[in-house]
């Protein structure tokens, strides 16, 4: 039997996160995960600088090894219209890969950590959980994306919730391609659906490319990514076939309403666990590590006492932090209502593309970072 102050369940950017703080206050943290690291992980693999803020991660000392792809400029269309061009002028974004960055942020972590070990019973006990039956644990924290087990004991039910779907493929150039290629590396282009019901994706990272196409619940998602792959091909943006699998990714859209519970009896969800992502541009990635800092600020507060009461204040402080800027339950990519004249306007508009789709939707430069106190880090 092995015991701990706080299992965490999950190893992504949340699990990691939230392990990596309440370590370093001495905390008894055991993070798990049902994969091995590192580990491939579906995803555009596109952060601000708010997210290595929150971090703490000095650029210079990331890319030792690692790919982090400067990203200055943007395209953004509606499928088949003409290309708006976007130049910030200075980095604004990165480019990363999330075999990569899970694996950095779990070694970061001083904790212990079981890996390979899926979640097949959680049991409610007087002291708290037992999980798989050998684990004891005073504190669960739900990490597990869109469909973790401590979700769904908190009453969450994946399938039935509205949910963006998205197909994502990464591969790396083989030479004949990179010969091919005439993107340059950090080339950003955003392609809009006509209806704005989603919107697709081509990022190069170095040698890399990522593509994909996002979609609330998934909406004729074969079919508008074949006529994206289309689009590529015709504008000669997609150097050959794709030789690696398109792989299928879910996750919740934050809402202000009617989202999922966070907080339970001795248990709390942080990032995709708890829906998190951003309604419009579907990014999950910084308020994944946002919630984990909030999550591990409430858990230290708490003192051991893990009822509802102590653990509000995490709920609390993440509808602070994302009620104001959030969009009700309409289509990804723009704000509810949106109608396709509407769409096209927008993104035809160099002012609105900068100040509102990109700076405001996509970047969030409105919002003032998020970071652990200095002692936390």
């Amino acid at each position: 039997m092995q015991s701990c102050e706080v299992l965490i369940i999950g190893a992504g950017p949340a699990g990691s996160t939230c392990a990596w703080i309440l370590a370093k206050w001495g905390i008894s943290v055991l993070l798990l995960d049902r994969d091995w690291f590192p580990r491939d992980k579906p995803c555009g693999g596109w952060i601000t600088p708010a997210v290595l803020d929150a971090l703490r991660i000095d650029p210079e000392e990331y890319r030792q090894g690692r790919l982090l792809q400067e990203i200055r400029e943007f395209r953004t269309s509606v499928r088949y219209g003409k290309e708006q061009i976007t130049d910030y002028g200075r980095t604004v974004s990165y480019g990363i890969r999330r075999s990569e960055f899970d694996h950095f942020l779990l070694q970061r972590n001083t904790g212990p950590t079981a890996l390979g070990e899926p979640v097949q019973s959680l049991e409610r006990i007087a002291e708290g959980w037992l999980v798989n039956g050998s684990i004891r644990a005073r504190l669960l924290v739900g990490a597990g994306g869109h469909n973790c087990p401590v979700a769904r004991a908190l009453g969450a039910k994946p399938d039935r919730e509205p949910a963006i779907a998205a197909l994502v493929a990464e591969f790396e150039m083989a030479e004949e391609q990179l010969a091919a290629c005439r993107l340059s590396a950090g080339h950003t282009a955003l392609c809009f659906n006509p209806d704005a019901g989603g919107y697709g994706w081509l990022l190069r990272k170095g040698n890399f490319l990522n593509l994909g196409l996002g979609s609330l619940e998934g909406r004729d998602l074969q079919r508008r990514m074949s006529e994206f792959l289309t689009l590529l091909k015709r504008r000669g943006d997609l150097p050959g076939d794709l030789p690696e699998a398109i792989r299928r990714h879910l996750y919740l859209p934050y809402r202000k309403r009617g989202g999922r519970r966070l907080v339970g009896d001795r248990a709390l969800l942080i990032g995709d666990a708890a829906g998190l992502a951003s309604p419009e541009s579907g990014k999950g990635i910084l308020p994944a590590v946002e919630s984990a800092i909030m999550a591990a600020q409430t858990i230290l507060c708490a003192c051991g006492d893990y009822r509802p009461a102590w653990l509000q204040p995490y709920a609390n402080a993440v509808a602070a932090r994302y009620s104001a800027g959030a969009a009700g339950r309409g289509s990804l990519g723009l704000q509810a209502g949106a109608r396709r004249a509407g769409a096209r306007a927008l993104l035809t508009s160099g002012w609105a593309t900068r100040r509102l789709v990109l700076d405001r939707w996509f970047l969030r430069s409105w919002e003032r970072p998020l970071v652990p106190r200095a002692e936390e880090s």
